[in-house]
């Protein structure tokens, strides 16, 4: 399968590098012509032009975007839109807003253009090696795309959750959830830290990862950190907000819903702005460990 690439970040070039590693063609968009060159260094086929992009993907197109949500998203699928046919397909691989997919699915249906929406986890490290994918989609859509997800995911590693608008959705909660474990982490370590033991919190991480009831890949990362950086004091701890949490706090409003650890989880990360807590270094280093998310130096 050829595909087209649009967003070659940390997560969007990793993506691509997986598909280019199943054997499937990858052609690359950047404004940036080097950018462009770069791409076709490592076995992808770059472009700094729409059109040809577009005409380089034979057949049934499908393009895969990894930009960021909200404007950025919109721009590229009104230049998009009259540069594809009836059937083609656009997948949004970012973190949209649910509701902004769900209307997107709609408007590009009337051309009979398929919209899909996959949440992505897993990082980076997941993109390249081996994702985790919730998919919203018209189910025949999502057949069709099963084999492209069996070599892009690990194994029972994509679903479909529902139709357009539901990966966003689930994902959107998931990140929401994350925040939450992150910061139940970062809380307990910051209480050990003040108490009255010497603690070897790289040594204790490992245990916890061996038989505990909260191993995980999140503790996982915390002792990678805490051997990188035992005191966090190379950390500054400002540990930044995506969208999606809020957006997950929001919803709850909405259905009111209550989600008071997922909502303590998101003020926590605003107040990190303001402070420079041992927990909020944490969790900044644990959302640069697993997402790339940037770390400022202390």
């Amino acid at each position: 399968m050829k595909i087209g690439m649009i967003g070659l970040g940390k997560m969007g070039y990793s993506l691509a590098l997986n598909m280019r590693d199943h054997g499937h063609n990858v052609v690359a968009y950047s404004r940036n012509p080097e950018k462009a060159d770069a791409f076709s260094a490592e076995g992808l086929e770059g472009t700094s032009e729409l059109q040809s992009f577009a005409e380089a993907i034979p057949g049934r197109k499908l393009v895969w975007l990894m930009v960021p949500a909200g404007e950025p998203v919109e721009r590229i699928i009104s230049q998009l839109n009259p540069l594809l046919k009836e059937g083609d397909i656009i997948v949004d691989g970012g973190n949209s807003h649910y509701r902004d997919s769900a209307r997107r699915s709609s408007e590009l249906l009337q051309r009979g253009i398929h919209y899909v929406d996959a949440g992505i986890s897993g990082g980076p490290s997941g993109a390249r090696s081996g994702a985790c994918m919730m998919i919203g989609a018209d189910e025949s859509i999502y057949n069709y795309l099963v084999p492209l997800l069996d070599d892009l995911c690990l194994e029972d590693g994509h679903l479909r959750v529902g139709d357009s608008g539901a990966g966003h959705y689930v994902k959107m909660i998931h990140n929401g959830i994350e925040y939450g474990m992150m910061q139940a982490i970062a809380e307990g370590f910051e209480l050990m830290d003040s108490g009255p033991y010497d603690l070897d919190y790289h040594k204790l991480a490992r245990l916890w990862n061996n038989g505990s009831v909260i191993r995980s890949w999140l503790i996982e990362l915390t002792a990678d950190i805490f051997a990188a950086d035992p005191g966090l004091e190379k950390i500054l701890g400002v540990a930044g907000s995506s969208g999606t949490g809020k957006w997950t706090v929001e919803e709850a409003l909405l259905r009111q819903v209550p989600v008071p650890a997922i909502t303590q989880a998101l003020f926590a990360r605003y107040r990190s702005e303001q402070e420079n807590a041992f927990s909020a270094r944490l969790i900044a280093g644990l959302r640069h460990e697993f997402g790339g998310h940037e770390v400022k130096d202390a």
